[in-house]
């Protein structure tokens, strides 16, 4: 399976949090931290997903800090 990686930065105390409610939509994403001291993550989402997990995101980002980064 071919996954799409975005990367993020978020509140280091969110992260956990964050792949809670992103890993509860089994089979969407998995969430990987790449610097916990900088709050640097990764999300895998599954094809076909990637219009859900952006919805996700946003709807999250009203509550917490969430910025894109480049790859």
């Amino acid at each position: 399976m071919n996954t799409i990686e975005k990367r993020f930065r978020v509140n280091r105390k969110s992260i956990g949090f964050l792949k809670f409610i992103i890993e509860a939509y089994e089979g969407m994403a998995v969430v990987t931290t790449r610097n916990a001291r900088s709050g640097e993550i990764s999300i895998f989402i599954a094809p076909g997903c990637e219009h859900d997990m952006d919805e996700l995101i946003a709807e999250l980002g009203k509550t917490i800090f969430i910025q894109p980064l480049t790859i």
